[in-house]
Formats: structure tokens, sequence, C-alpha cells
């Protein structure tokens, strides 16, 4: 027998309950923007230039352009085509750049837990260790946006064997961090069930841009691609389509362009999804009758 994880059974796509969005739609549509914080001269981050001996001047500084810069080129194109937003936060941002976290205020964004900064990892951490970080930065959550986070993905989306448990037991109602489905899935834990909500790994701008090297135009078009085949396969069950975003990437102008193109051409089809933020696709899964969703 194969070891298992055992937080899910297998179930394919096909034959399962059927389920709407709202107003009858069956593609959601939600955009997640990693917004990250890199402690200088430590040497974890992603190596977007040939890593250097710290103090490593050029990762750093390429990384930390992303909350200077890109962060806000970003903010300027959601606004303009008034999508909701999801911010997968470090909760060292509100220290180092408060401005950030004000500007997400005000916008509505949704604040998911993504650890305290993405310089650790969970899986290094023992259970004590993991549960002090998940309720230190839940805590600091609460304390600046008037209410806890719903979600939670790890920085690196990285776990441990317990990492859904103690989630589920700190009050957290769904996760990002398992990329198993195009729909929302019920995930088994000690403390009762954690839904999953499907987070894009082969678009994502990490795995496409810096991981596979993939040209900005042909990357815009892969998600054109990918929102146009999903929204035909919705015809058939509901699915969930995510933009998964980093701002020291796709910040940059000659990546933003297609972007922008992806973004506009998803604007121009509003009428046939929902665009909404991942919590809100997780409360409407939770508000279904019990076993539509398994």
């Amino acid at each position: 027998m194969l070891a298992s994880h055992g937080r899910y059974d297998y179930r394919p796509i096909k034959g399962r309950p059927l389920y709407d969005w709202p107003n009858g739609k069956r593609l959601a549509v939600y955009v997640a923007l990693n917004v990250e914080v890199f402690p200088f001269g430590y040497g974890m981050g992603p190596d977007l230039n040939l890593r250097q001996p710290e103090p490593d001047i050029p990762n750093y500084t390429w990384r930390d352009w992303g909350n200077r810069v890109g962060i806000w080129r970003l903010l300027d194109l959601f606004d303009e085509f008034a999508m909701p937003l999801t911010v997968n936060l470090n909760s060292a941002i509100y220290d180092q750049c408060p401005q950030i976290a004000r500007a997400l205020r005000e916008r509505g964004a949704e604040i998911v837990g993504h650890g305290r900064s993405n310089a650790e990892r969970q899986a290094e951490m023992d259970e004590a260790t993991e549960r002090g970080m998940i309720g230190e930065v839940t805590a600091r959550i609460q304390r600046e946006e008037g209410k806890p986070p719903a979600g939670w993905m790890g920085p690196w989306v990285n776990e441990t064997h317990v990492t859904p448990d103690l989630l589920r037991e700190a009050g957290y109602s769904y996760v990002m961090d398992w990329a198993m489905d195009e729909q929302p899935v019920w995930l088994k834990t000690r403390a009762g069930p954690l839904l999953s909500v499907p987070y894009a790994r082969p678009t994502n701008d990490i795995t496409a841009l810096h991981g596979a090297k993939v040209a900005p135009a042909l990357w815009g078009d892969m998600l054109i691609d990918q929102f146009d085949e999903m929204l035909r396969q919705s015809e058939d069950e509901p699915l969930v389509f995510n933009l998964s975003l980093h701002p020291f990437l796709v910040g940059h102008a000659f990546r933003l362009k297609h972007l922008r193109r992806a973004v506009m051409h998803i604007a121009a089809r509003r009428e046939r999804v929902w665009t909404a933020r991942a919590g809100d696709i997780a409360a409407h899964v939770m508000a279904l009758p019990v076993g539509v969703v398994v």
C-alpha cells in the first residue's frame, strides 16, 4: 500500500454533485497577490538574479522592488478593472511596509495568512513552533484588520504533516496550499473539516515566468487560453480560475503589459463569470447543503 495523507479521498471531477456560483455562474475567478518581505542578508528567497555572497544586493533589492514599485502597478491595474483581490500577506509587511497594508484595506482586499515572512518554511518547524507561528500571524492580522483571517497559504506553499490540523484548531476555515483539484475540496483534520480552495500552479507567475522562463507574451496567451477553456468546461461543472501573482515578478512593465491583456480579456466576459475573493468562494461552498462538496 502507498503511504497516504488521509486528508481527502480520490473522487474524479466527473459525476460529482452539481452546484452553481452566485447568479447561476459556473466559473469563479479570483486574483491572489502574494505580498512578501525578506530580511536583508539572510539568504532565503527566490533567486531572481544569479545568487551572490551575502549580503546579496541584486536579489534583495529585486524582491524589495516588488513592494516599492510592483505592488502599486498591480493595484492600479486591478483598480482599473474593478477586480476584487485576495492577498497572501506576510505579517511583517505591517512593520516594514505599512502603506501597502493601508492601501489593501482601503480597497477591501481579503487578507490571507501567509506566515511572518518568506524567509521561513513551516516544514522545518516542530509542531509547537509551527503552532506558535500560526498563532502569532493570526493575532497580528486580527489586530490590524479587526478580524482574524479565514484563509491560509504557507510561506513557500510549505506544510508539515500537521499543518491542516493546526490551522483548523486556530480557527481557519480554508487553506490554499493543496493543488489537487479545480473545485474546492474538504480536507479531514483532527479538529474537523478544512476547505481546500484551488490555487493555480502551472500558470502561477513564479512557475511560468521564473521557473519555466516562459516569455511574457506567451504567458499572457497561456492565461487567456486557460480562462477560455475553463469557461467552456464550466458548462459541465463549477470550476475555480485563479490568477496567482508576485509583485517582484509581474509588476515589471514588460510583463504587466501582458497581464493587463489577460485581465482585460477576463473583464470583457464578466457577465459569464463570478469575480470574487478566495474567502467568498469558501463561504459560498460552506453554505451549500452537506454532501454537495466532499
